[in-house]
């Protein structure tokens, strides 16, 4: 019972479908829509808006704390690291360019790593700092991060280590979504939400994908852009789902603390939000059971979350949790860049970005679009 206005507009066959309708799977259809502006560009959201890690974020436009990189750079070594938070930085600026700083509530408040007077982590990375910075010289021009301690009373912390650096800020997560889908859908590209894709096959005359009830899309190319939910569509990837459980406070009068902040290379992580502090992380504490797409909270991670804002972020001061949320990342097995690969002539694979999408998810989606085209 197809009109012929149905068919014509809606049912024909698309050249690219892209799956997932996070910052990576948007951006790939914005560059290829661009790229090849006559042909048709369909996105395919499981959730009645983008639903994954996209919009359960925390809000970091940051390219790594100095304990992370150092620690990427003991794993994989100087190159395959620096090459990384070259990535990270140029998506940065690539997607502020592109959506506007105001378009996703962008606050150049720069970004920390904070300290335990006693840490042994902070001993290892005051060996290794100006190293570091040396490292990341070639990419950023200029020294990236320097001691600010003394800043610490200022914050609302207790005594102990900063390092600081200009050129990282926060953003609205959810702000920054509406921005890409207003620009994506304002370039021709079609978004159907509530569409969730159950499977896919790739035939000579191309891509077939099943959505859930039983309908059908066809496309002469796919890209599958789910990050932590690949393993669903692509079950032999070496991408694990990984959940971030995050907390937002009440309004703390006289909140002090200003900035995005790292802790223990990166695996807690807090910001200020409107007289709020928003604070996230814990896997490490439970990978096994952090491990999956359930979107949930677990004793053991949240008591973590507030014990930190007892302890460190908030000591002292009385607190309630408003907001309790979790997002799943993907992270490949034994770390490495996000995959971006044929999985077969016509489908292309973009995922695996780690806790990094906001920065990367640009870059990533660039090199789907032209894997594709």
């Amino acid at each position: 019972m197809e009109s012929i206005w149905e068919s014509r507009s809606f049912g024909r066959e698309q050249d690219l479908v892209v799956v997932g309708a996070g910052i990576t799977g948007l951006f790939t259809a914005l560059h290829y829509g661009r790229a090849y502006p006559r042909r048709r560009v369909l996105v395919l959201e499981r959730g009645p808006h983008p639903s994954g890690a996209s919009v359960k974020n925390a809000g970091f436009a940051c390219f790594g704390s100095p304990s992370e990189l150092l620690r990427d750079i003991d794993t994989e070594g100087e190159a395959a690291a620096l090459h990384r938070v070259e990535e990270r930085w140029r998506g940065l600026t690539e997607l502020r360019e592109t959506l506007g700083d105001a378009a996703i509530g962008y606050e150049a408040v720069g970004g920390y790593e904070f300290f335990a007077t006693d840490s042994p982590l902070y001993t290892c990375v005051a060996q290794r700092f100006d190293a570091l910075n040396t490292a990341l010289h070639g990419i950023f021009k200029g020294t990236v991060f320097t001691w600010a301690d003394r800043r610490t009373a200022v914050l609302g912390l207790p005594p102990g280590h900063l390092a600081w650096n200009p050129l990282e800020g926060a953003v609205d997560s959810g702000m920054l979504m509406r921005a890409l889908l207003a620009k994506v859908q304002g370039e021709g590209v079609d978004v159907r939400f509530n569409a969730p894709v159950e499977a896919w096959e790739d035939h000579a005359s191309g891509v077939e994908l099943q959505l859930a009830g039983g309908a059908a899309v066809k496309a002469a190319r796919a890209v599958i852009a789910t990050n932590g939910y690949t393993r669903r569509l692509v079950p032999g990837t070496d991408i694990l789902p990984g959940r971030g459980q995050v907390v937002l406070t009440s309004p703390i009068p006289g909140l002090k603390l200003k900035g995005t902040f790292h802790l223990d290379e990166g695996y807690f992580y807090f910001r200020h939000y409107q007289g709020r502090v928003l604070l996230g992380g814990g896997r490490h504490l439970d990978k096994p059971g952090e491990t999956t797409t359930e979107e949930a909270t677990t004793p053991k991670v949240q008591e973590a979350l507030e014990e930190l804002l007892r302890n460190t972020i908030l000591p002292g001061r009385d607190f309630s949790i408003e907001k309790r949320w979790s997002g799943i990342m993907g992270f490949r097995t034994h770390g490495g860049p996000p995959v971006v690969e044929h999985l077969s002539p016509n489908v292309v694979v973009a995922a695996g970005l780690g806790g990094i999408g906001v920065a990367i998810g640009i870059r990533v989606a660039q090199q789907a679009a032209g894997l594709v085209g």
